[in-house]
Formats: C-alpha cells, structure tokens, sequence
C-alpha cells in the first residue's frame, strides 16, 4: 500500500508498528500521524487539530514552519548555496557564528571557540566531555541524580535515568553523581532552601576530602534545570554556588543547555539567571531553527586538542545554520526572551491556582516555557521531605485526556509522574489560556470531579 492510499492515523501508525524499532517512543503516548503544522497547531490525517506543547522537545523554539525560518531555508536553495560541507566554512556559516557571539554573555563572547558537533546534542556533549579530559588530562566526571544528557554510551554513563542502562554494559568509568537540588523531593529529606545549601556544602566538602574516593575531576556538567528529571529549575544561588566551587578549584564547569537553551527559560541562556560565566556550553534543538545541528562554545583556554579530534559528517548542515540565524534574529529582534518569561509565569500561576483545588498535584514548578506539574497520590504516607509518592498512573491519564481534547505534552520525572509543557516561545496569551483550560479539564476528568 502507498502513501498516499494510507490516509488515516491508524493507517500509518500501523504501518509504522511493522517497520519500526521497539524502541520508538513517542508514538506510543501520542498516538497519532502528522499531515500538516503551522505556528504552534498540529494538524493529524484526519484533520484533527492540536496545540503542540511539545515543539519536538523543545526544538522549535518558533513553532512549526515558521515564514522567517521558512525563508532562510529557501535562500540558501535559491543562492545555490552548498547543503553540505564538512567542517569547510562558507559565508551562511560565518554569518550563523557571528550571531551566535552576538548573543553570547560579555565575558563569555571575548573568550570565546566554537566547536560544530555532529547533528545530535548528544554528540556535543561527548565533545565537551572529549574536550575537558584533553585539557585537563584528568578523567573523573561530576553529574547530578535526575539529569539527562543523551542517549550515546558516554552521555548515558552520566544520565541519571536507570532504565535505559540496565542492558548496556561498559558504560563511561569515572562518573560521580552528586545530589541535585530538587526542592520537592529533597535527597537529603529537609527541602526549600535547605535543599540547595546542604547540596553545595555536601559538594564543597567532597572535592576538599583527601578521603572522598573521587580524583582531582575533569568537569562538572548539569542543567539548570532538568528537563527529562521533570522541568525542575535549580535555585539561582546553588548555581552560582556550583560556579564558585569549580571556578576556585579550576574544574571546568559544562552547562548542557540543549534544552534550555535560545530563549527556552525567559534568557537567551539559562545559566543567564544566575549571572554567571560558565567554561563550556553545549547547543542543539533551538539552535537549528528546527533542523539538525548542534555546537560547543567554551574558553579559549581549553582548546588544546589535535585537528581532527572530534569529528562528525553532518556537522556542516548549512540550511540548519541559516534557519539557526534566523531564529536566533528574530528571538532577540522580537524580545521572545521576555515573552517566555512572562507567558512562563501566566502559566505557572494559572497551574498553581488549581493546584489549590486539586490535592493531586504535589508540585508545580518551572522556569519561562519550561513547566512541569507532578501528579502525586495524597491519600499515602509523605516521605522524610515531605513529599507524597509519585502517581505516574494519574499523569499518564492526564496526557491521553489532554490528546482527546486536543492537547499534546510530555509526562516525565521521577517514575513518569511529571506533566511537562514546553510550548513554542511565539505561544500567545490565548493559547496559553487555552491550554490551562484543556489541562484543566483533563486533570479533572481523570480524577473524576466535574
């Protein structure tokens, strides 16, 4: 059967069953086959319309088929321009770097090297972690409990989720996880404030302990705020706390921004809350303009390996670089950092007003475009910190009945009990009320009040 005689969603989805690999994965929660997409809808094969809160997990940062995106691909066809050039520069890549740098903290900008990665953000992230050990000759890695890195051997040595390591023997040696500072479920039993002291006061310690059984490290890598751990923000102070740690000690601090990066939190760059210079930063999905493509910025005084020592075919995508540009351009012309901020808080708040009716929720929290809403079950024992088991049952209800009224998110989080929102950043006051509503309803008919 062609393509063209398969015109329903259960045809293609079926299809897409026999052809594809068991790992496939959003299909099974958002079970539908895309025909057309525009701005932040999504429309299936039968012509039911969407509101995408997931954006390709933060990829589109202009929602789908953006008309300024859309234009920067069809000049580089226009221009003849080449689509493909290894590491070998060309006027759209020059262009893409200089707006990069343009939008790069002062401090960061002046020091600044650029590494293009292969098209994945896990690629730049074994490039950081490449990068940091020929530098620094030392191998140890310190990670962070609930973070997400990638999906390579490397980067899965220093994620936190088990389930995707279980079967994969010989990952990275030398990672050390330490304490995130999640507020809710506080590792150390004691939450709010305490939670991000004690976590910086526990770190500061171990690196100064002849005893604590970790090496002199390489790195240090986290997100500033967890995506897939369950869109949880670490406090502003606990990062700049890690910066002074690792700044005093001379470990090179890497900031994954992958997903939060480009406007995502209400900053160019997350780590711009807490006003802070970090030695390596790691970019894809927003970076892009929606295609593939992913880079490494970091000091010019770890750039110290050999030509050739990270490489990657697909890491001249120049169509990705143009449409790169143009999203970057058209965030900073249009003030879309602002916008996330304050559409961010709209959300937030109105998600906490109905935390007050719904004892359900455990936690709402979040930074910009950034949110998550964990699904609890109160009616069980709370743990030392306070917070009451996770209810991934409940959030997984809450997806499906948000898909059924047109609705599409993410769970994730601890056990799966986290509904995560990442809307695109051109996302409307409208639209965003729209989506309270539809949350709203779904969290009420899956809890059976009216």
């Amino acid at each position: 059967m062609t393509i063209q005689q398969l015109i329903s969603n259960k045809d293609l989805l079926e299809q897409q069953e026999r052809r594809e690999s068991n790992a496939r994965s959003y299909p099974r929660r958002i079970p539908l086959a895309i025909s057309e997409a525009e701005g932040i809808y999504v429309t299936d094969m039968e012509g039911n319309k969407y509101l995408d809160c997931l954006a390709g997990a933060g990829t589109l940062a202009l929602g789908h088929n953006h008309p300024t995106v859309i234009d920067a691909m069809e000049q580089v066809i226009r221009d003849k321009r080449p689509l493909h050039t290894l590491d070998l520069t060309t006027p759209v890549k020059e262009a893409f770097v200089d707006e990069l740098f343009s939008v790069l903290p002062e401090g960061f900008r002046e020091r600044a090297k650029v590494q293009f990665c292969g098209p994945t953000g896990g690629d730049a992230i074994e490039a950081a972690l490449k990068l940091v050990k020929t530098a620094t000759g030392k191998q140890s890695i310190l990670t962070f409990q609930g973070g997400y890195h990638g999906a390579t051997h490397g980067t899965m040595a220093i994620s936190g989720n088990l389930g995707p390591k279980r079967k994969v023997q010989g990952l990275m040696p030398d990672t050390h996880f330490l304490p995130y500072p999640y507020t809710y479920r506080c590792p150390f039993g004691k939450g709010g404030d305490e939670s991000h002291q004690i976590s910086s006061a526990y770190i500061e310690n171990l690196l100064d302990d002849p005893e604590s059984g970790i090496l002199p490290p390489a790195a240090m890598i986290f997100e500033t705020v967890q995506g897939e751990g369950g869109s949880i923000p670490a406090p502003v102070e606990w990062i700049q706390e890690m910066r002074r740690i690792t700044k005093e000690r001379g470990i090179p601090l890497i900031i994954d921004e992958v997903q939060t990066g480009i406007g995502r939190t209400g900053r160019m760059f997350s780590f711009e809350h807490a006003g802070i210079v970090p030695d390596v930063v790691v970019l894809s999905k927003a970076i892009g303009g929606s295609l593939p493509l992913s880079v490494m910025v970091y000091d010019q005084d770890l750039d110290c390996w050999e030509p050739g020592a990270h490489i990657g075919t697909f890491r001249g995508n120049q169509m990705a670089m143009a449409a790169g540009t143009a999203t970057l351009k058209f965030i900073k012309d249009n003030r879309l950092t602002s916008h996330a901020d304050e559409l961010g808080k709209r959300m937030l708040t109105a998600f906490q007003q109905l935390q007050q009716l719904v004892p359900e929720i455990g936690d709402v929290r979040g930074r910009g475009l950034m949110i998550g809403v964990e699904m609890i079950q109160p009616s069980m024992e709370p743990a030392s910190n306070g917070s009451r088991p996770a209810n991934p049952d409940l959030a997984s209800q809450i997806q499906r009945e948000c898909f059924k009224r047109g609705l599409i998110l993410e769970v994730g989080g601890r056990h799966g009990s986290v509904v995560r929102f990442l809307p695109p950043l051109i996302i409307t006051k409208e639209q965003a009320d729209e989506v309270a509503v539809i949350f709203k309803e779904a969290v009420f008919a899956s809890i059976g009040r009216k």
